[in-house]
C-alpha cells in the first residue's frame, strides 16, 4: 500500500513565487497554498499541514505575525515553520528563531535546497513524533498513576456537588474527541483529556448550601459561586508540569463566553485559552444532557440546538460545529458511561477505558 504524501503549505503573497515552490515540491508531497496570513492561518487550523513554507514580506499580516498566530495556537504550534524570504538581518533571522521558525530559505530558491530543507525538517517532526510515542510508551506506569490521581481529586469535588459521578469521565472523553477533530495532535488531545476532570476541583472551596440548592442561586450566591475557578486555579498551583499547566489553565477559564461576558476574567474570542474554549462546549453538553437534583436531562436534540444558537456567543464558532460532527463517537461515549447507580465502582475501569 503506498504511503501517503506528507502536505506543505506554501504562504506567498505573489502566484509566481507560489508557482515555483509548487513544481519542485508536488511530486513528492501533497502541496496547499495561501497568498496571504489570514487564508494560511485559516488553512493551517482547519486541517494543519505536515510543513509551512512562509514568505516574510506580505501585506496585512507579514510571516512574523502568521508564525506567532501559529505557534500561540494549541492546534497548529507544533507545525514546523521555514521562513523563504528575499533578504534577510542577523537581527529579523534571530526574531523569526525566537518566535518558532525552524529554518530559512533564501530567494532566488534553489530547487535542491528547497527540496533538501523539507526533507531534513518533515523527518525531524515524524522523528520527533517517533520520540515522543516511545517516551508515552515507557512512562506509561508513572502516568497512569498520576491520572488516576488527578481523576479522584476531580471527582472529589463532584461528590460535594449536584453532579453525578461519571460526569467528569465523559466530558474529558467528549474533550478528546472534540481536541482530535479541530487538529490536535494525539499527545496535545490526550494531554486535554487527561487534565479537563481537573475543571471544577474549585468547587470543593464553596459551601454546601450554595452548591447543593436545589432552586436558583441569589446573585450574592452565584457571585460566591463564580469564585470556583481561581479557587480551583489556586488549588492546581504553579507547577512545572505541562498537564497540571494545563489543568490549571481549564479551571479557571472554562466558565469565560467568546462574547466576553463570562468568568472570572471577562475574556472575548481567542483571548480565552483554546483548552477552556474547548472544555465550555463539553462540560456543557454533558450537564445538559444529565440528570439534576434541579432539573431533567435535556435531549441530545435540545442540547445541540443550544450549543449552536449559543455558537458566536458564548462557544467558539469554530469549534461548535466541529463537536456536531463527531457526534457518532459523542453518543457511543454518553452511552457507554451512562450513569448506572453504581458509579463510584465504575469509575477505574472508565478511566482506562
Amino acid at each position: 500500500m503506498p504511503t501517503e504524501k506528507q502536505t506543505v503549505l506554501i504562504v506567498d503573497d505573489t502566484p509566481a513565487n507560489i508557482d515555483v515552490l509548487v513544481g519542485i515540491l508536488k511530486e513528492n508531497y501533497t502541496v496547499k497554498a495561501a497568498i496571504n496570513g489570514r487564508m494560511a492561518l485559516k488553512i493551517a487550523k482547519e486541517a494543519p499541514p505536515d510543513l509551512i513554507l512562509l514568505d516574510i514580506m506580505m501585506p496585512e499580516i507579514d510571516g512574523f505575525e502568521v508564525c506567532r498566530l501559529l505557534k500561540d495556537d494549541f492546534t497548529t504550534k507544533h507545525i514546523p515553520v521555514i521562513f523563504v524570504t528575499a533578504k534577510i538581518g542577523v537581527e529579523d533571522e534571530l526574531k523569526g528563531f525566537k518566535l518558532g521558525a525552524v529554518d530559512y530559505i533564501t530567494k532566488p530558491i534553489s530547487p535542491p535546497v528547497v527540496l533538501a530543507r523539507a526533507q531534513t525538517h518533515l523527518a525531524l517532526f515524524d522523528q520527533n513524533r517517533e520520540l515522543d510515542k516511545k517516551v508515552r510508551q515507557q512512562t506509561a506506569e508513572l502516568h497512569e498513576t498520576r491520572l488516576q490521581i488527578i481523576q479522584r481529586l476531580g471527582k472529589a469535588a463532584e461528590f460535594k456537588d449536584n453532579e453525578t459521578g461519571l460526569h467528569v469521565i465523559r466530558m474529558s472523553k467528549y474533550s478528546h474527541v472534540l481536541a482530535k477533530e479541530a487538529g490536535l495532535n494525539d499527545t496535545d488531545a490526550e494531554l486535554i483529556m487527561n487534565a479537563a476532570p481537573m475543571h471544577d476541583v474549585g468547587k470543593i472551596g464553596i459551601p454546601d448550601n450554595i452548591l447543593r440548592k436545589p432552586g436558583k442561586l441569589t446573585d450574592e450566591e452565584f457571585d460566591i459561586m463564580k469564585t470556583h475557578c481561581q479557587i480551583g486555579a489556586d488549588v492546581i498551583g504553579q507547577d512545572r508540569s505541562q498537564l497540571l499547566q494545563l489543568a490549571r489553565e481549564i479551571a479557571l477559564s472554562h466558565h469565560e463566553k467568546w462574547n466576553g461576558k463570562g468568568y472570572p476574567n471577562g475574556l472575548a474570542g481567542e483571548a480565552i485559552p483554546f483548552s477552556g474554549r474547548l472544555i465550555a462546549i463539553t462540560d456543557v453538553f454533558d450537564a445538559l444532557t444529565s440528570v439534576r437534583p434541579y432539573k431533567k436531562a435535556w435531549s441530545v436534540t435540545d442540547s445541540l440546538e443550544l450549543l449552536e444558537k449559543e455558537s458566536g456567543s458564548h462557544f467558539d464558532p469554530y469549534l461548535v460545529p466541529l463537536f456536531i460532527k463527531s457526534l457518532p463517537q459523542i453518543l457511543a461515549i454518553k452511552n457507554k458511561h451512562e450513569e448506572t447507580g453504581s458509579e463510584s465502582m465504575q469509575i477505574s475501569e472508565a478511566v482506562t477505558a
